[in-house]
């Protein structure tokens, strides 16, 4: 009996150990099938969460540079047009003897009862037939519409949006209709230099901006219903070539304007500060909350006045008895013979000249506000400015700031800025941007009390 089990033991275990080597083997055969595709599956896989990871990382920076790009705004949904007449050369009036215009990219022409009609330029005077039905309507296909009689700063002007034409007994009046971001890229550049700061460029978009604004509350010419005109009575625009430094300063701070109280005020600008600016009563208006936010401030930090080293920030002439009389006469109309004194018989805050007398051998004549006494000391000679330059004093003197004192036979006038010192003086803000402060910082300076949105 134990014999056959031994050998019933062994063929068992022969079988056994048989078995084993095949499992092995087979094992084997199988290993070399699988692990290469799962190698393959592996490195797929692995692939396949790289891209993945990339991706992600490829969104997220994608994303960034979005966020990125919404912080440069665009022009809002809320971009009304805004309505201008284009002056004649030199702004000397609204009425046109001919107008020529064109568009490389053709011209769409309505008039009448919308008849159109289109060709790449278009000549019109006042007798044209197409008047007699109306006003004509002149946009581009592409671009803008370039008007070849007309003459701005930087040449030749092209205008975006529509022209429309109106004959009147002395002429065509040009109105341009266009959206209001669209005209304060224009402007900005007409009204700063845009080699200037950004953040100065940006204060200056703002202010033009909220003027638009206001302006557009109302017609300054019902029978058209247009805005404005395109010269210093309102805003210069389209004086100067487009610049993409002044599209940037619009776009970065498209649809703000200053508010006062909750409303978007008037934002009065010149071009250079003595060391402080004035208030209303500069122009014969009382202070009250409504201008509450256009007072007196220095223009200074702790190294001083921002404008100290401006040709501007001083300046001097001597004018002679014979001109000072000629130049009271022409503007007072009063007979008032020789002017033997000129005397400042009252200031305002900033020490802004409101009230001159001018005494002379047959009587005296008083005159008041800023504007006027600028005018009526304006004459034909020389003003010299801090730097040694000089330049003709033209129709007004540079500021209402200043001092006069006679010397012998002659006036001495001392003087500071240039404008009329009522809110943002622009290379006051230059300056100011040149010393890190940015477009908000700036504005709050010049218009106390506000917020920008």
């Amino acid at each position: 009996m134990n014999r056959k089990y031994r050998k019933r033991k062994n063929y068992n275990r022969t079988i056994f150990l048989c078995n084993c080597i095949l499992g092995t083997a087979l094992v084997i055969v199988m290993a070399v099938h699988w692990l290469p595709d799962k190698a393959r599956e592996l490195k797929i896989r692995m692939g396949v969460e790289t891209e993945n990871k990339n991706s992600k990382e490829k969104k997220a920076q994608t994303e960034n540079e979005q966020k990125d790009k919404a912080e440069v705004k665009q022009p809002p949904d809320e971009n009304p047009n805004i309505r201008v007449v284009l002056m004649t050369n030199g702004y000397k009036g609204i009425a046109h003897s001919k107008v020529e215009l064109s568009s490389d990219s053709g011209l769409i022409i309505t008039y009448g009862d919308g008849t159109s009609k289109e060709g790449k330029a278009l000549n019109v005077e006042p007798k044209d037939n197409m008047f007699k039905k109306g006003k004509i309507q002149i946009r581009a296909k592409k671009g803008g519409v370039t008007l070849n009689s007309l003459k701005r700063g930087y040449g030749t002007p092209s205008y975006e949006g529509t022209v429309e034409l109106y004959r009147e007994k002395k002429g065509i009046v040009i109105i341009n209709e266009l959206p209001v971001e669209s005209y304060l890229c224009r402007v900005v550049p007409s009204e700063m230099s845009a080699s200037y700061e950004l953040e100065a460029l940006k204060a200056q978009a703002v202010c033009a901006r909220s003027y638009a604004i206001r302006q557009m509350e109302s017609y300054g010419y019902p029978k058209y219903k247009a805005h404005v005109n395109d010269s210093t009575d309102y805003q210069v625009y389209g004086n100067s070539k487009p610049a993409e430094s002044a599209k940037t300063a619009v776009y970065e701070t498209a649809g703000e304007t200053v508010q006062y109280n909750g409303k978007t005020v008037p934002t009065y600008y010149y071009s250079t500060s003595c060391g402080t600016t004035t208030n209303v009563e500069a122009w014969g208006t009382k202070p009250s909350k409504k201008n509450g936010y256009l007072k007196a401030v220095e223009v200074k930090d702790e190294a001083g006045d921002y404008e100290k080293e401006l040709p501007w920030y001083r300046w001097s002439a001597e004018v002679s008895e014979s001109e000072m009389t000629e130049s009271l006469k022409k503007y007072t109309k009063k007979k008032i013979g020789k002017i033997k004194d000129v005397k400042i018989t009252k200031q305002g805050p900033g020490d802004v000249v409101l009230q001159l007398k001018a005494v002379g051998e047959k009587g005296s004549v008083t005159i008041e506000t800023e504007n006027k006494i600028r005018t009526a000391l304006a004459g034909n000679y020389k003003i010299q400015r801090q730097d040694g330059s000089e330049t003709n004093c033209g129709a007004l003197l540079p500021s209402g700031f200043f001092t006069i004192k006679k010397k012998g036979k002659s006036f001495v006038i001392e003087g500071g800025g240039f404008g009329h010192g009522i809110g943002m003086s622009q290379n006051g803000a230059n300056e100011m941007a040149k010393q890190g402060k940015n477009y908000k910082e700036i504005l709050k300076l010049f218009y106390q009390g506000v917020t920008i949105e």
